[in-house]
C-alpha cells in the first residue's frame, strides 16, 4: 500500500511539474480562458487540482500536423526548407551559376597544379636516387 502512495505521489508531481512548464510555456494569446499570468497562479497554488483545470479549460489547442504532400518525395528535400534563399529573377540565377561554374573550375586548376607540383618532387627525388646510387 506504501509503494502504491508513494506512486501516485511522484505521478502527482509529475503531472503538476508538466502542467507548470506547459503554462509558462504557452504562448499568452493562446490560453484559454483566463490570462497566462492567472493560469500561472492557479497551477502553482492548486497544484492537483489547478493542474487538472489546467488541461482541460486552460490548454491551448493544438494544431494537427500538415498532412503528408501528395506525390513522390523531391529528389533534393534539402532544397524545400522554408527559409532557403532563392534567386527572384533568371539573370540573379544564371550569374549564380557561372559563379559556381568559375569557382569550380578555379579549383580544378588549382588541384593539377597541385597533382603536377607532386609529380615534380617525385621525379626530382627518383632522379636524385638514381644519381646517388650510380656515384
Amino acid at each position: 500500500m506504501a509503494h502504491f502512495l508513494l506512486l501516485l505521489t511522484v505521478l502527482s508531481l509529475c503531472v503538476w511539474v508538466y502542467a507548470l512548464f506547459d503554462v509558462i510555456g504557452s504562448a499568452p494569446g493562446s490560453v484559454r480562458l483566463l490570462p497566462k499570468p492567472a493560469w500561472t497562479v492557479v497551477v502553482l497554488l492548486l497544484p492537483k487540482l489547478g493542474a487538472l483545470l489546467w488541461f482541460a479549460l486552460g490548454r491551448p489547442h493544438r494544431d494537427p500536423a500538415p498532412a503528408a504532400p501528395a506525390g513522390p518525395p523531391p529528389a533534393f528535400p534539402e532544397y524545400d526548407h522554408p527559409r532557403r534563399a532563392r534567386a527572384t529573377t533568371p539573370e540573379e540565377d544564371e550569374e549564380f551559376l557561372r559563379r559556381c561554374r568559375e569557382r569550380a573550375e578555379e579549383q580544378r586548376r588549382r588541384a593539377r597544379e597541385a597533382q603536377e607540383q607532386k609529380r615534380r618532387e617525385r621525379g626530382e627525388q627518383d632522379g636524385d636516387g638514381a644519381a646517388e646510387g650510380s656515384a
